[in-house]
């Protein structure tokens, strides 16, 4: 992990949006600081609250119903109360976003190339359409798509869905930002193109010093390239820590049963694959205390007060989390079958 002082602070973020039913408070008090060549992976079900954060760091959460408190610190310039005109410059010349679905990111009626030339000319005015071209081609090599000069006249539909990752990742490094959030890269892709997105990514990672956020649900992608890691449920972070400590030493039943759900290809094929249990509560109507307590085997009378999320192993700073239950309880209920995982329900 880089010694140096964090390019980005999130404190104690909230993001509600007010509904016909209620207010639905998709955020609630994350904390996470970020270094420049660090990766902080943010892991979670859908509605967790994952791309909610990053959403809202980049100010793409701002609406009329929308409810948003805490602090976004780039570099110490606060972002949450900064003017539309000042996110709009910061979007893609000091942030990067890689979208989740490429697809729906670029225009389909409009060329590749064109596109990611408007995005660096409306940053760089004094840069001409034939410079910009050029440096679209150059991103394109840097990412791996062949034939960069003839594929830059391409639309979106010509493009297989890795190359569209691809070329969504290079829009995103067009104004050489200082952070990279990269929501959902690999979803919808293949095992072997996911490989190789994620080891783009890292290698971008190391190559030009990017403070990296990658949002995911699957701990099998985080453990590729992450350095920290996050763990969201129900608008909450439910645990953080290091990729070792998350992995190897996880402290929240939920984190438990995301590591559980991971398929093993070095153990016997289970005759049911694992999960967990039951659906996300609704963000309107929320259980008392933890929130994962409805579908938790292992909850008990305390479970109805809510934990703060806190360092609980003596020996392992910076590894906090969610749930009452002692370390060592942890460690024994934790085993199912040989391996990290969360019990059936009985």
């Amino acid at each position: 992990m880089s010694p140096s002082a964090p390019i980005l602070a999130v404190r104690d973020l909230r993001v509600g949006f007010a509904t016909e039913g209620g207010l639905v408070q998709a955020v609630d008090g994350v904390n996470f600081e970020l270094r420049p060549g660090e990766v902080l992976a943010i892991v979670g079900e859908s509605g967790s609250g994952k791309s909610v954060t990053a959403q809202t760091i980049i100010g793409l959460t701002r609406s009329s119903n929308a409810r948003i408190e805490g602090s976004v610190e780039l570099d110490g310039e606060e972002l949450i109360d900064a003017s539309d005109a000042t996110m709009r410059q910061l979007r893609g010349e000091r942030i990067g976003m890689v979208f989740q679905d490429p697809m729906t990111s670029f225009n389909p009626v409009y060329r590749i190339g064109s596109q990611i030339v408007e995005a660096i000319r409306a940053h760089r005015g004094d840069v001409g359409k034939d410079e910009a071209r050029a440096r679209v081609v150059e991103l394109f090599d840097s990412v791996g798509i062949p034939n960069a000069e003839r594929r830059v006249d391409d639309y979106p539909h010509e493009f297989s869905g890795g190359m569209r990752q691809r070329a969504m990742i290079a829009m995103a490094l067009a104004l050489e930002p200082e952070v990279l959030i990269a929501d959902e890269p690999t979803t919808a892709l293949d095992v072997t193109i996911q490989a190789q997105i994620l080891a783009l990514l890292g290698e971008l990672n190391r190559k030009r010093d990017l403070a990296t956020i990658l949002i995911t649900h699957d701990l099998g992608v985080v453990a590729e390239v992450a350095d920290r890691v996050l763990v969201m449920y129900a608008g909450k972070v439910v645990e953080k820590g290091t990729l070792d400590e998350i992995f190897y030493d996880p402290q929240h039943p939920y984190t438990w049963g995301l590591l559980g759900s991971l398929t093993r290809l070095d153990r016997p094929r289970p005759k049911r694959l694992p999960q967990i249990s039951g659906s996300p509560p609704s963000l309107l109507a929320l259980p008392d205390g933890c929130a994962f307590r409805p579908r938790c085997p292992h909850e008990f009378a305390k479970c109805t007060e809510l934990p703060d999320l806190r360092e609980r192993i003596t020996d392992a700073p910076g590894h906090c989390d969610r749930c009452w239950l002692d370390p060592e309880e942890k460690r024994a209920k934790r085993q199912v079958e040989g391996q990290i995982g969360l019990e059936a329900p009985a």
